[in-house]
């Protein structure tokens, strides 16, 4: 039996024997009973095993470590003491897997998140750890539930591309060639290279997925990217995940409704079925994360032009360490105060277009393009989206000023039944990051890949 049916049919159970797998997370001895702090990792919550001096393997009970696997057989019973409602009686225990005591996650002392990353194949092992994986697990899922509820085709993008989406550059490269003889040649010749050209690991689905928008109308991809930006900020890593639909028919205004509602149902779903583990969060890593997370699926999203925040921005009464300046990004501190200004999320509209990618459709004005990012109270940006340029010469266009090469097969989807289409991006750690409150990307995914760690 696994903990979580246990729990689920505690009541029918209670005073029942019950055979139970897993591993010991403490353990507590006396003379003449003991008490032990038991997990199978099937939910969040653990049980107490309680044995006696009346077993016959008594003494070898009392020697087991924390860490060991085991088998325990006993009876489910109403607990005496406080902090949990049940315990196990125990009949018996066996050992399954041993566990020396110089094991990392001893019961003296909490573990620091730091010491944990260095330690990271035993994370999961840990309370923070064990609710943070299982949360990023259940917003997987409600992810692919939303979307494929809607109609929308799973699309998996290739890892290996030859085209940089976003035109910033920062890609991993991929070769087989012998980076030796290269160097001692002092050049490269990429038609001896694998796929005989360079490639590289892909920063982002979208192109892609735009092909299959223009077949099946709404389509999104789910998967890992890699970018190989020098960052060691709180919310970069080197490889992440990342959420993207594309959606034929759909103008910036409905990219922003599927946005908003992709997102009410996602926070709705994990705080409907992790309960525990968003308990513990809001406990003991964030206070007040479900009153925030809870008040975002009740908000109305405010919508307002880039150029009328920088408005507002440069009539506030701060003192602003970037200031805020007509034409170009806002900073961290701009969309902190940009949220707590409208109380509650909102969609900064309409770009200037020097700040964005090729792709996006470009507005009436010519400055501006038809792009988006959403801003949430307490995070920042969260995901970012756009209407694409369908116009086939404005799109050639703008990758000739931008320096993109002109990818036949991307502008012949502006020429072969090409319409208005649009879609947006939402990495997601960073959601992950919002959900749980903890706050370092390199602790919402199990093996970070950041600048001089490749651990694992």
């Amino acid at each position: 039996m696994d903990l979580k049916e246990l729990y689920e049919k505690s009541q029918e159970l209670l005073g029942s024997e019950v055979k139970l797998q897993g591993w010991i997370r403490n353990h507590r001895k006396q003379k003449d009973f003991g008490f032990i702090d038991f997990s199978d990792g099937t939910c969040f919550k653990h049980i107490q095993l309680v044995y006696t001096s009346d077993l016959a393997n008594f003494e070898e009970i009392a020697k087991l470590h924390i860490g060991c696997a085991i088998t325990v057989t006993g009876t489910l019973i109403e607990s005496e003491g406080a902090g949990q409602d049940y315990e196990i009686k125990v009949k018996d225990i066996v050992l399954e897997g041993d566990c020396p005591e110089d094991y990392p996650l001893q019961s003296k002392g909490r573990p620091t998140r730091e010491f944990l990353r260095e330690q990271a194949y035993l994370r999961p092992r840990t309370n923070l750890f064990q609710a943070v994986f299982r949360v990023r697990s259940v917003t997987a899922y409600a992810i692919h539930k939303y979307f494929q509820d809607h109609g929308f085709v799973y699309f998996h993008a290739p890892l290996f591309t030859t085209s940089d989406c976003e035109g910033a550059g920062e890609m991993f490269q991929v070769t087989t060639l012998d980076l030796d003889k290269v160097a001692s040649s002092g050049k490269v010749d990429y038609t001896k290279d694998f796929f005989g050209k360079r490639a590289n690991l892909t920063v982002s689905g979208q192109l892609e997925a735009e092909t299959f928008a223009m077949a099946y109308k709404k389509t999104y991809t789910f998967g890992p990217t890699f970018r190989a930006e020098n960052s060691n900020t709180k919310t970069h890593a080197n490889e992440f995940w990342m959420m993207e639909p594309e959606m034929a028919f759909c103008d910036l205004k409905q990219d922003m409704d599927v946005m908003e509602d992709m997102l009410k149902y996602v926070v709705k779903y994990v705080l409907d079925n992790c309960p525990d583990e968003m308990d513990f969060f809001d406990k003991f890593v964030e206070n007040g994360l479900k009153e925030k997370l809870t008040k975002l699926i009740n908000s109305n999203f405010t919508r307002i032009s880039h150029h009328d925040v920088i408005d507002i921005l440069q009539k506030a009464p701060v003192k602003w360490e970037f200031e805020p300046i007509q034409g170009e990004d806002i900073a961290k501190e701009h969309e902190k105060y940009i949220t707590e200004y409208f109380n509650g999320p909102v969609f900064i509209t309409d770009w200037p277009k020097d700040i964005k990618a090729f792709y996006m459709k470009l507005n009436p004005d010519n400055e501006t393009v038809a792009a988006v990012d959403l801003e949430v109270p307490g995070a920042g940006e969260l995901c970012g989206g756009s209407q694409r340029e369908e116009d086939y010469d404005k799109l050639v266009k703008r990758m000739k000023e931008m320096g993109v090469p002109e990818t036949e097969w991307y502008l012949n989807l502006r020429k072969y039944g090409g319409c208005v289409h649009s879609g947006f991006g939402m990495g997601f750690e960073r959601l992950l990051i919002y959900l749980t409150g903890v706050e370092n990307i390199r602790d919402v995914i199990p093996y970070p890949r950041t600048p001089g760690n490749c651990e694992y």
